[in-house]
């Protein structure tokens, strides 16, 4: 099926799209899902499909690095025993147990046994510590106008096709969703935890050494080509009123 056809598909049966055959996407070019699924990434919505294009080099994955994230770590649980330091913690630790004692067997116990509360042992919890995480990032091949290609689900073949929109940063894909692709897993963004060996301690100043600095763009692009002009309003600007001048300057003469 040609392009056009897909694209006459959409325009003219919008409400079909829920249940019918063909399934679009809108997304621009870090593969953020715009229109269908607003905010998703396309890789988890369509894991077949994203596979595909990134064999076919319509995308290339890269690796990014986060040196200032935040991991989550289990904290371990607060009844953990304490180390005997000295005679003197241990009197005191035997004190609070002995008053702990008396106070379990307050006289609410006797009569109601229903206010009496049991004590529960706390468990581990979690904590944001600093960290270092790799996460992907995927960039379009801007060259390719127009793809089409197809998607082996299990003996069932699923058709797509992607188009990048003029004028914008925008990708058209469509996919035949006939196929159930739930066998392929998910192309996910999730962030992954980097792990310093301990025995390489001077690896974390390696990285910082071949951490490369940003690169200063080699030209200004403040606005696209293609797109109109809008002219800022002057609210802002201060300048004097010709009208205002010559009231002051008249009214000045005439209390002279």
């Amino acid at each position: 099926m040609r392009h056009q056809t897909y694209v006459r598909f959409i325009f003219i049966n919008k409400v079909t799209f829920k249940n019918g055959p063909l399934c679009p996407h809108f997304i621009v070019f870090n593969i953020t899902v715009f229109l269908s699924q607003t905010g998703l990434f396309f890789g988890e919505v369509e894991g077949a499909v994203m596979s595909k294009l990134l064999q076919m080099g319509s995308f290339k994955r890269i690796n990014l690095y986060d040196y200032q994230a935040l991991c989550r770590e289990y904290a371990g649980s607060s009844d953990s025993a304490r180390t005997l330091s000295d005679v003197t913690f241990l009197n005191v630790y035997i004190f609070c147990c002995f008053l702990s004692f008396l106070l379990e067997f307050n006289l609410y116990s006797w009569w109601n046994v229903d206010l009496s509360a049991k004590a529960q042992r706390p468990q581990g919890k979690t904590m944001m510590v600093p960290c270092d995480t790799e996460y992907p990032a995927f960039v379009s091949e801007r060259t390719i106008k127009e793809t089409t290609g197809n998607v082996d689900c299990g003996g069932c073949v699923s058709s797509f096709v992607i188009q990048q929109i003029p004028s914008s940063n925008l990708f058209m894909v469509v996919v035949d969703n006939k196929c159930d692709c739930g066998t392929f897993d998910p192309v996910t963004m999730d962030p992954i935890e980097i792990k310093y060996i301990l025995y390489r301690s001077s690896l974390k100043c390696d990285r910082l050494k071949l951490q490369k600095d940003r690169k200063k763009p080699e030209s200004c692009h403040p606005f696209h080509p293609e797109e109109n002009a809008m002219e800022c309003g002057s609210a802002g600007r201060l300048s004097s009123c010709l009208a205002v001048n010559l009231l002051t300057l008249i009214a000045a003469t005439v209390s002279r």
